[in-house]
């Protein structure tokens, strides 16, 4: 048997490799920011050098990327710089957006089956918690739309699958002033907050119940519903939504 030397990390490898094991493990949003350096050095007890030598590497490899003065911000793993970017696409041209609500379709089915299969009880207590805040809003139409995102990427989180997560949040992040368009010009009746609100408690409750089957059903027929809203909207306005 032929054994190697064992060669010990730098300080900066053992700092980056934690700070991609919690990237990859979805602890930190696309978008989101790392704590500061300072705050990191000291998290991990060791000096600022060695920390921003670790920041260097992890930006090198495409994980995050640095701003000077800025910060350090937690990049999408799907992310595509090349080419017009989605949410400018979808802003020009609604049927764009009737594209990817397609896609969520296919996407989100299968990320409620595996929610249903892999969430945690802290998963199940984050998507109760939303649920329960577009109950409370029912009481004098409040909109829901933030939580309405909110609850879709928390059970892309809940597949504890890093790839579905930031895929999810990439398409939100893209679609996010089309979706506040269609929630402010379509759901506007207290007949619509019900039915949205009864559609993602079915969800949640199939999620919650461990029936992978029933959750990818619920979660079929709430984004069908969406795609004939949306679908209605774009129509509204001539499927040209640049001056929206």
């Amino acid at each position: 048997m032929m054994f190697k030397p064992i060669k010990p990390k730098k300080v900066s490898t053992q700092i980056a490799d934690q700070i991609r094991t919690s990237i990859l493990a979805g602890e930190f949003n696309p978008g989101e920011k790392l704590p500061p350096e300072r705050e990191l050095a000291e998290m991990f007890g060791v000096s600022r050098p060695s920390v921003r030598e670790a920041l260097n590497a992890l930006a090198s490899s495409g994980l995050v990327e640095t701003y000077q003065g800025g910060g350090t911000v937690v990049r999408s793993l799907v992310e595509n710089s090349a080419g017009l970017p989605l949410s400018e696409l979808i802003r020009i041209d609604g049927d764009r957006a009737l594209d990817v609500i397609e896609v969520r379709k296919g996407m989100e089915s299968w990320t409620a089956w595996y929610a249903a299969t892999r969430a945690l009880p802290e998963d199940i207590r984050r998507l109760e918690a939303i649920v329960n805040g577009m109950a409370a809003n029912l009481d004098g139409l409040h909109q829901s739309e933030d939580l309405d995102a909110h609850f879709h990427t928390v059970i892309a989180r809940a597949t504890h699958n890093v790839v579905w997560f930031h895929m999810m949040q990439s398409i939100f992040d893209a679609m996010q002033e089309f979706q506040r368009d269609v929630w402010r010009a379509v759901y506007l009746t207290e007949e619509d907050q019900k039915l949205l609100y009864a559609h993602h408690l079915r969800i949640y409750e199939m999620i919650r119940d461990r029936n992978p089957d029933g959750a990818r059903e619920a979660m079929m027929d709430h984004l069908s519903f969406a795609q004939k809203r949306c679908s209605a909207y774009v129509s509204m306005r001539g499927g040209d939504l640049s001056g929206v």
